[in-house]
């Protein structure tokens, strides 16, 4: 048995000792777009793909950098290749909490040419928690805590083909990309 994936993009990659010469924005929008949110306990389909699609709408929506954008849209990359873990279950996961940290990080260098500020780490986490409200009380249809945060978009829980979303993650990916690179 390896101890790699092999990725969509046809790569071998080592989750537990990542390169970050590996990390392929397709690989992250194809996977992201075929993992369920809430480990599949929604009442419709509902990829980690569209929940960081979501949140990089909202960080452009609240006029932050492009930087936190495509930060915000790419917070959940780790998980194309970790899958995603229910946050209860993850707070008791240490290792898998220090594998995704460093992972992150790597892939923030890599995308954004450097790991996120304190700062940032903050905004990206609000907007995450913001959208965790809505995607708990809609795909959920249950009464959550506290009162209904602001949000500065429309959030769409429509079924949508994976292929579409994947494609949307790859144009916000790439718009991003050009704005900050001018």
């Amino acid at each position: 048995m390896a101890d790699f994936i092999r990725t969509y993009t046809g790569r071998h990659f080592f989750p537990t000792d990542p390169d970050p010469a590996l990390f392929r924005v397709e690989d992250f929008a194809h996977a992201l777009s075929l993992l369920c949110r809430g480990n599949g306990h929604v009442k419709t389909f509902w990829s980690v793909a569209e929940h960081c699609i979501c949140c990089a709408k909202e960080a452009a929506a609240r006029g932050l950098s492009d930087r936190l954008v495509l930060a915000c849209l790419l917070h959940d990359a780790s998980e194309c290749y970790l899958s995603d873990v229910p946050r209860p279950f993850k707070q008791e996961m240490k290792a898998y909490q220090a594998l995704e940290g460093r992972m992150l990080e790597m892939i923030y260098s890599r995308f954004l040419g450097s790991p996120l500020t304190e700062k940032e780490k903050r905004q990206v986490r609000e907007i995450d928690d913001v959208m965790l409200w809505y995607d708990l009380k809609y795909l959920l249809g249950g009464e959550e805590i506290g009162e209904e945060p602001e949000v500065h978009i429309t959030i769409d829980y429509r079924v949508c083909p994976f292929e579409e979303v994947e494609r949307e993650y790859l144009e916000i990916y790439r718009q991003y990309m050009k704005q900050s690179s001018m």
